[in-house]
């Protein structure tokens, strides 16, 4: 039984001494948590910047971190008044909890069609180890309550610091990817950004995280950092095609029923790897492991891509693959052996917060751009088609025609289907 004053101080190469609470702590040495030290937060990142080996673990502690200092701002300055308690012990278990559900290899699964991992958070707090510390704060319904508060849709007035436009995760990741990676771009002002934050009344009359008018540059340059980090980082070529690798893999076991997606869910990085490395057949994993990655034969930016069209390749992962067989067959490749990579991140830079001005009016930084604020906001869908690429991964060198595969990013995902259905050339019915 952990005791009132307890804590631990664990060091950490970003924010230096991370202090966590005796309870909090069991909740920490939970077995479901004790996983994450095991999922790197970049997934295959690793095979492009060495460094990026850092793990959901570290991350979630600095997400706690994160809350426990910006709570402790907005309680000195009497912002939390009328705030319960429970709440705010809520606010930081689901800052540290927010990553619990999280598949190996970054956001890959979810990408391949599996559920996102905010739905399989509280499937993870019914663990007997992580349940037993969650009932030990004695907050009636904590595993439904910390449920909502990562999947964004609890009333609680502290929502946004787990999941919204200025949420800690954002801050953190962004932060500590940039340093693993090694790279510039994710430098945030965080304590700019963390003092400026503040509670405000919306029309309804209820209290939301917002945002204080003077911390507006900060929050721009976080959110030119997001975008120059998917460009640069993220959605960098090799890491898309060790991605779109092992979304492959892994669709290809499930659908062998040599995997079971329930059993993913609970995996790390290297015991999923070594369930399917034991797989009869499966060549991907080994080129995985050495780095033997597809290259790339088509590389075009967004903006070569008829607006809207090619959605289908990001949102429908059984369409894009019956796509890579029938272009595959009809270039006398391999079925696998080439890949469409299409990713999209639409609400990449999107920002709805209260805005408080210094005379203290309350404006919408997602609404009331003609005050001159938030210039980022006015060229958002240009920025997330800056850092889009559309790209044809191939094991060789084939001669895959670019008008073909842009003329399919025209169609929208029925007609792709009737074509697949009616037998005819995808490559000669796009010329």
């Amino acid at each position: 039984m952990a005791l009132a004053g307890e804590f631990e101080v664990i060091r950490d190469p970003i924010w230096n001494n991370i202090q966590i609470d005796a309870q909090s702590l069991e909740v920490v040495d939970s077995a479901p948590f004790q996983r994450l030290r095991y999922v790197r937060q970049l997934g295959h990142a690793f095979l492009v910047y060495p460094g990026a080996t850092h793990s959901r673990f570290e991350h979630a502690l600095g997400a706690y971190h994160l809350a426990h200092r910006a709570l402790g701002l907005l309680g000195e300055r009497g912002e939390l008044d009328g705030i319960p308690t429970t709440e705010l012990t809520l606010t930081r278990l689901a800052a540290l909890l927010h990553d619990i559900g999280h598949y190996p290899f970054s956001h890959a699964l979810e990408e391949a069609g599996l559920p996102s991992h905010e739905e399989l958070a509280v499937r993870h707090f019914e663990h007997p180890e992580l349940r037993a510390a969650l009932d030990a704060f004695g907050i009636p319904s904590i595993t439904s309550r910390l449920g909502e508060l990562i999947s964004g849709t609890s009333t609680s007035a502290l929502q946004g610091l787990i999941a919204g436009s200025l949420d800690l995760d954002k801050i953190e990741y962004l932060t500590r990817d940039a340093r693993m990676c090694g790279v510039p771009y994710g430098a945030v002002d965080v304590d700019r950004l963390i003092h400026s934050t503040t509670l405000v009344e919306d029309d309804s009359g209820r209290r939301r995280v917002g945002m204080h008018e003077k911390g507006v540059s900060a929050l721009e340059s976080l959110l030119f950092a997001k975008y120059q980090m998917y460009r640069n980082v993220y959605w960098h070529h090799a890491i898309r095609s060790a991605t779109a690798m092992f979304k492959r893999l892994i669709r290809a076991a499930i659908a062998q029923r040599r995997l079971a997606p329930s059993a993913i869910a609970a995996s790390s990085d290297e015991s999923l790897m070594e369930v399917v490395r034991d797989l009869p057949g499966v060549d991907l994993s080994a080129q995985l492991y050495h780095r033997q990655l597809y290259k790339r034969v088509i590389d075009v930016p967004a903006s070569e891509v008829p607006a809207g069209g090619g959605e289908w390749m990001a949102t429908d992962p059984d369409l894009t693959g019956s796509v890579e067989d029938r272009l595959a067959l009809e270039l006398g490749v391999p079925q696998g052996a080439l890949l469409l990579d299409f990713p999209a991140k639409p609400t990449m830079l999107a920002v709805d917060l209260p805005l408080r001005m210094r005379d203290g009016r309350i404006a919408s930084l997602g609404t009331e751009t003609g005050s001159g604020l938030l210039g980022i906001q006015q060229i958002t869908e240009q920025l997330h088609t800056s850092a889009r690429r559309l790209r044809v991964f191939a094991t060789q060198p084939c001669p895959v025609p670019q008008a073909a595969v842009l003329a399919l990013g025209e169609r929208s995902a029925e007609e792709i289907r009737a074509e697949l259905d009616s037998g005819r050339s995808l490559i000669r019915s796009s010329r």
